[in-house]
Order: structure tokens, then sequence, then C-alpha cells
């Protein structure tokens, strides 16, 4: 697998916001989205055989069982699926996060899915493979990055139209572009039916800062 970077952090999205995780971030992505903040990402990084980067993994978390497995686009690693099983028999969490472009399928079921419904702000709406929707079970996640009121009401109606009022749905406001204030008063007024996050890593650490 081509991966960038493996580190050790505080999960800054999410339900699981706040949590020692270890990342493990994949090369590549095919989307381009405007508001992107890990172009890095996109090409470089390092080749590791699988079982290199689950020895890795262990190293860097000493004992921390939580592992998010993210990118660029992490679907695109023809291995990912195995990388998934092998942090699985070990007894870890995983999630994986994905801009839902691509086929989910390819993932164990025990994989929580953090679905990034692309909204049209992102210049990349037309990219969302909606059957993915149909395959996320109960522990998955639903993340729409909002740029702006249009995105906002998108959102909304992506939620109603779909019906997926009940599951884990996560607002999260472009950074730098919405004020995550601005993206609460919208949520509070409609009692939207999801979750107001922010990326806690950047409140942390500062925006531009990589491998954390």
């Amino acid at each position: 697998m081509q991966i960038t970077e493996i580190f050790f952090s505080i999960q800054g999205e999410s339900s699981r916001a706040g949590m020692p995780c270890v990342f493990v971030r994949t090369t590549g992505c095919h989307l381009r989205c405007v508001w992107c903040d890990t172009d890095y990402a996109f090409y470089g990084g390092r080749d590791m055989p699988v079982e290199e980067i689950v020895r890795e993994v262990e190293r860097i978390g000493r004992g921390c069982k939580l592992v998010e497995i993210t990118g660029g686009e992490p679907l695109l690693q023809r291995d990912v699926g195995r990388l998934a099983e092998l942090l699985l028999s070990e007894g870890y969490t995983i999630l994986c996060e994905t801009s839902g472009s691509l086929d989910v399928g390819m993932l164990p079921t025990e994989v929580v899915k953090i679905i990034d419904v692309k909204c049209p702000g992102s210049g990349e709406g037309d990219r969302n493979l909606w059957s993915n929707l149909d395959k996320l079970g109960p522990a998955d996640e639903i993340k729409f990055v909002i740029r702006d009121r249009a995105d906002y009401e998108w959102a909304l109606s992506v939620i109603a139209e779909r019906r997926l009022a009940g599951r884990t749905l996560l607002f999260a406001p472009v950074w730098g572009e919405l004020e995550l204030k601005t993206l609460a008063e919208w949520m509070l007024e409609d009692n939207a039916p999801a979750r107001l996050q922010t990326q806690l890593h950047k409140h942390v650490w500062g925006p531009y800062t990589p491998g954390v």
C-alpha cells in the first residue's frame, strides 16, 4: 500500500472525537475538493507491505486500539480490505473515512465507515456513489462538510429525501469559510437531525500542522 504517514494523535472528528487514535493516511485521491486540507497526500508516500503497516500501528500506538484509515482516498488502495482484516484480527476498532465515491463493499462489515457525502460547494458533488448509503450498518456515519448556506440546505434535503434521520449524521463547517457558531445557529433553528462537529485537532495544534 502507498502510505503518506502513520501517526498517533487525538481523533479530531466523527463520534469518537477527542479519543486517542492511530491514523494510517494513504496516498492518492481521485477527487479535488476545493477546500481539501490534505492535498499533501495526493502524491508521493512510501510503499509498505500490509504486515509492516500493522507493526508500525502497534509500535506508534503503544496499546491504543482505535485506528482510522484515511487519505487521500483509502479505497483506491487495493489491499485496504486486507489491512482492515488484519487489524480487526488483532483486536483493533477500525474507522475508515472515505469520500463515498467508491464502493465501500470492499471493506469488512466490522469496519466503521465514515462516508463524506460531497456537498455542491466541494466542487465534487456529482461524484457521490449513492448506493453506498444502502450498504451502511448501524455503527457507520455520514458526514457533510458544509461551505455555505446552499450546502446546508442541500444536506438537509439529502437527509429528508434519502430518509437518513436516525443515523449518525455529522455537519462540519469548512475551516476558515463558515463559522462554527453560524452553522450551530442554523442547526438549532431547524432542529437539524445531525451532530455539529469541528476539526478538534486544528483547535489544538493549528490548521496547518500535518501528522496530527
